[in-house]
């Protein structure tokens, strides 16, 4: 698979910079690879600035998901150094947990989790649809797939209501983030039915229970393993999986 073109929100960190490393790492790695965070002067984008000194295709960029003004200045940033060609992959990546029950989840928690899991996804796909849509035009004869055009949002299978009973442990019971990503996953069905006639692809994905600092370090997957599984996964994205929840491993997540 070659992408000529990516952006990864919420990529100074776990899943989202072990997403550009592998994407670095693929030969040949895309043209332009776009990697987004809150705070790219932090201490937390160290390793991503160290990266990008080593990589001159990286370009690390500042965004919010959840400040319009953000996002507006990084695609302005992206269009220039895209100079008039479209942006193929859009990585929806960011996003945050919070560890709250049943009996002490608020409105104010809820909220906060819903502006950046659903509202920032919601944002960032809208602001940065024309260049997908520029260039979806310019392979318009292609048949759906990541090197065309495509939105992949990072969702959880604990969005999953058929798996609920499945997944649900009343110790972590996690019930602003499962809601989220529920409502995640209903927002790329409806991208996927919407941006279908404009060339752009729309798929969720479950990167696994991986070993960071929302999933723990009892989790199962190592941070390669989900990120190689992903791009695997992106690999074989056809107009079959639009609109549908895939697991890192290519397994295919009822709603």
């Amino acid at each position: 698979m070659t992408i000529r073109s990516v952006l990864v929100t919420g990529s100074n960190r776990g899943i989202g910079l072990e997403i550009i490393k592998t994407f670095l790492n693929r030969s040949p790695p895309p043209e332009k690879l776009f990697a987004t965070c809150r705070d790219p002067d932090g201490p937390r984008s160290e390793e991503l600035k160290n990266l990008a000194s080593k990589h001159n295709n990286l370009v690390i960029l500042q965004l919010d998901a959840t400040n319009p003004d953000s996002i507006k200045k990084a695609v302005k940033n992206v269009e220039e150094h895209l100079e008039g060609a479209g942006l193929n992959l859009l990585l929806n990546n960011a996003g945050i947990m919070s560890h709250v029950n049943l009996d002490n989840v608020d409105s104010e928690d809820m909220i906060n989790v819903f502006k950046t899991n659903v509202v920032g996804p919601m944002q960032v796909s809208q602001a940065f649809y024309p260049l997908l849509k520029e260039s979806a035009d310019a392979r318009s004869q292609e048949p759906l797939s990541c090197k065309k055009a495509a939105v992949v949002n990072i969702s959880s299978v604990l969005g999953s209501i058929e798996r609920t009973s499945v997944t649900y442990d009343p110790a972590k019971q996690v019930v602003s983030y499962r809601i989220s990503k529920a409502a995640l996953n209903m927002l790329t069905k409806c991208q996927a039915e919407g941006y279908r006639t404009d060339g752009i692809l729309c798929t969720a994905v479950h990167p696994g229970w991986v070993k960071t600092d929302m999933g723990t370090e009892g989790a199962l997957l190592t941070t390669e393993q989900s990120a190689n599984g992903i791009l695997k996964v992106l690999g074989s994205l056809t107009e079959k999986e639009n609109g549908i929840l895939m697991a890192w491993d290519g397994k295919v997540i009822p709603w």
